[in-house]
């Protein structure tokens, strides 16, 4: 094994019958470095992506959210809040009101959901550390505020600089409703913020004080859901099992990552596809490498002869001539290697690529990780490998009488 890699080392960096051999395999060395390269910068990219959300999931998701698993609404009992601020795990919670609504703002209307919050809301989650303008503030002496998904707010087009107009938030009367009632519940809540987390709620929440929406819905004390954080020390099942005895059997309850486990696999499928597409790419990048080795097989035909008379048998014949395929993938590998950490350098210091204004951040994030580095690592060496099979096969058919190829 170890004569079959020396003799394919010399064979890849030994002088060739002619120079296109030498130019085809270096083509293919580099075709493999840019692949490599593509691989490890595409996976970083979207594990930068993945870091940002999951830091702006933590400011906007409760460690825990608790949802009934039938029906809309928990109904607020004094026993029952009682009980949930004495439990030991949870450091506060916030009651919750989500319901659709329709938003109008200066003759522009959008469908969406009216998300009331307590005063604990900022206290169980970070939503102030996503706000992009404004302040987070739901109500003072004088009127109602909201903070407004950004993607609602440019549905909207509501304007940050006036602040008179009101959106208004119309909401169906419930129950039975006489010929001259109002159809709709109506209230006026003022811009006082704008979030933005990167997910579904930009596009269609807005946040205001919990009063509004018991108002909207002609309703007190009821909750659509309870927003938990924990305590540090906690543990989440042993939390999970005190919620059920609280509440009932009949909750959903979701941590942060659940809360947006739609999204989180739509992203995760779509880093999977870019992968499959760059690693598609490689292959094709790869049949340079199949004439590449088949051209040394050609080249070396009377070494071969000399070989199998010396006693090489013909499984170490295909040894040479994979090993030089891996040995090219190898290179190539390395090569790529050093380009995908510059560019990852220039990246991550110097923001090389940038993201245009109007976004959370300014250049493409990126994070490389020791397991993408595996991953390619085996993607490259095993293309490189199924590569040199063809070449190896037809190098094992060489005879040791030259004259009858």
């Amino acid at each position: 094994m170890n004569l079959a890699f020396t003799i394919a080392k010399r064979y890849l960096l030994g002088k060739k019958s002619t120079n296109a051999i030498n130019l085809i395999t270096w083509i293919s060395i580099i075709g493999m470095a840019i692949g490599t390269a593509a691989l490890i910068l595409i996976l970083s990219v979207f594990n930068g992506f993945e870091g940002i959300l999951a830091n702006l999931l933590k400011a906007y998701n409760p460690d825990l959210k608790v949802k009934p698993e039938k029906g809309s609404y928990f109904e607020l009992t004094p026993e029952m809040l009682s009980k949930l601020r004495n439990e030991k795990g949870i450091a506060n919670f916030s009651v919750v009101i989500e319901e659709v609504a329709l938003f109008e703002y200066d003759g522009s209307q959008e469908a969406g959901y009216i998300k009331g919050v307590d005063t604990n809301y900022a206290k169980v989650t970070d939503i102030a550390s996503t706000i992009t303008t404004g302040k987070y503030i739901l109500y003072d002496d004088m009127r109602n505020y909201a903070v407004i998904g950004n993607g609602m707010f440019n549905k909207l087009s509501v304007n940050s600089s006036d602040g008179f107009t009101p959106i208004t938030a119309y909401m169906p009367s419930r129950g039975s409703v006489g010929p001259l009632s109002a159809q709709f519940k109506i209230q006026d809540i003022h811009p006082g913020g704008v979030f933005s987390v990167g997910g579904e709620e930009d596009s269609q929440y807005i946040i205001t004080d919990i009063q509004v929406a018991e108002q909207l819905l002609g309703r007190k004390n009821i909750a659509s859901s309870f927003e938990i954080k924990l305590n540090p020390q906690s543990d989440e099942q042993t939390v999970r099992t005190a919620l059920n005895e609280i509440l009932g059997k009949n909750i959903k309850v979701l941590n942060r990552y659940q809360q947006d486990e739609t999204f989180l696999r739509i992203m995760n499928i779509e880093k999977w596809i870019s992968y499959l597409i760059a690693v598609l790419t490689l292959g094709i990048i790869a049949f340079n490498l199949v004439g590449s080795l088949w051209m040394i097989v050609l080249d070396k035909k009377k070494d071969i002869a000399i070989l199998r008379s010396m006693g090489f048998e013909t499984k170490n014949i295909k040894t040479i001539f994979r090993s030089i395929g891996v040995l090219v993938g190898l290179v190539g590998m390395v090569l790529g290697l050093g380009i995908a950490g510059f560019l990852y350098f220039l990246q991550k210091n110097y923001d090389l690529v940038a993201v245009p204004d109007g976004f959370l951040i300014d250049a493409y994030p990126i994070e490389m990780k020791a397991s993408d580095l595996i991953l390619v690592f085996a993607t490259v060496i095993s293309i490189s490998f199924l590569a040199s099979l063809l070449p190896a096969a037809r190098a094992g058919k060489v005879s040791a009488f030259v004259r009858q190829e």
